[in-house]
C-alpha cells in the first residue's frame, strides 16, 4: 500500500461519520434563517431546529434494544478519542482554509448529487408526489444553480423544504425495526437496521461510484468521497457536542437523540 493510501481509506470510510446527525438541522440553520437562508445539508431535517436541545437524555433510552451496550461503550469511547484528535483538527483547518461562500456551495453542491438516495427512496416509499419534487429539485439546482452549487430551489416555495429520504427511512416504512443498537467504529450511533441503510445510500450515492467500482484509493477516485467527508464534519461535530453536552451519560444520551431523530425521520 503506497504512503496516504491509508488516509484516504479512512477519509472514504468516514463518508456517513458520526451518524447521530442524519436528520439533525444543521448549526448554520439558525444564523441562516434569520437572514433568510434556508439551511443547506444532506441530511434530513425531520426533528425540527431544536432536536438536540429538547431531548431528555433518557426519555428515549427504552426504544430501542441494546444488548451489546459494554460493547458498544467501548467503542464509543474509541469514537471519542477520533472524533476529537483527528476528525476535529481537520475540520478545524477545513474551516480556516474555506471562504464561507464555497464552504456553502459545496454542501449545496453534495447535497444535489445525493438526488439518487432521495429518489429511489421515495419511490421506494410510494411517496411519487415527492419523488417529482425530487426531480424537479436536482434539474432546477443543476441548471439554474450551477451544477448545484446555488440552491435556486429555495426560491420555489413548493420545493423549498421537502422531507429528504434514506435508505433506512425506507426499511423503517416497511415495518422493519431497529434491531439491536449499534456504535460502528467510527461511523458512530446506528441499529442493525439503520446499517444496513448506510449501505444502501453509500451505494446509491453518486460521489461514492468511482471508488466503489475501482476499489482503489491509488487514483483520483477517492477524491469526492473525501471531500464530501471533509465538508460535511463542521455540522456533523457541532451535533455530536450538543449531544454530549450537560448530560450525566454521554452514551446514553447520544443513543437516545438518535433513535429520536431517526424514528422521526420515518414518520415523514
Amino acid at each position: 500500500m503506497k504512503p496516504g493510501t491509508a488516509l484516504r481509506l479512512l477519509l472514504l470510510a468516514l463518508a456517513p461519520c458520526l451518524s447521530l446527525t442524519q436528520c439533525a438541522t444543521p448549526k448554520s440553520a439558525a444564523t441562516s434563517s434569520q437572514a433568510g437562508i434556508q439551511p443547506v445539508s444532506d441530511q434530513a431535517a425531520p426533528a425540527g431546529d431544536h432536536a438536540v436541545d429538547e431531548l431528555d437524555d433518557y426519555g428515549e433510552a427504552a426504544k430501542i434494544s441494546d444488548p451489546l451496550e459494554g460493547m458498544n461503550r467501548v467503542t464509543f469511547a474509541f469514537n471519542d478519542g477520533v472524533y476529537n484528535f483527528l476528525l476535529r483538527p481537520i475540520s478545524k483547518g477545513y474551516q480556516i482554509i474555506t471562504p464561507d461562500p464555497m464552504e456553502k456551495g459545496l454542501n449545496n453542491f453534495f447535497d444535489n448529487v445525493k438526488f439518487p438516495v432521495r429518489l429511489v427512496n421515495c419511490g421506494l416509499q410510494g411517496k411519487f408526489k415527492r419523488a417529482g419534487q425530487e426531480v424537479q429539485k436536482f434539474g432546477v439546482n443543476t441548471v439554474a444553480g450551477f451544477g448545484g452549487f446555488i440552491r435556486q430551489s429555495d426560491k420555489i416555495p413548493s420545493l423549498a423544504n421537502v422531507p429528504q429520504e434514506d435508505t433506512g427511512q425506507t426499511l423503517a416504512v416497511w415495518g422493519i425495526g431497529h434491531g439491536p443498537y449499534l456504535v460502528l467504529p467510527i461511523v458512530g450511533p446506528s441499529s442493525l437496521r439503520e446499517a444496513a441503510g448506510y449501505a444502501g445510500d453509500y451505494m446509491l450515492n453518486p460521489v461514492n461510484w468511482g471508488f466503489a467500482l475501482r476499489h482503489d484509493a491509488d487514483d483520483f477516485a477517492w477524491i469526492p468521497g473525501a471531500v464530501n467527508t471533509v465538508r460535511s464534519l463542521p455540522d456533523q461535530l457541532y451535533y455530536y457536542d450538543e449531544a454530549r453536552k450537560n448530560s450525566v451519560d454521554p452514551y446514553i444520551s447520544v443513543r437516545s437523540i438518535y433513535v429520536q431523530n431517526r424514528d422521526s425521520a420515518a414518520k415523514e
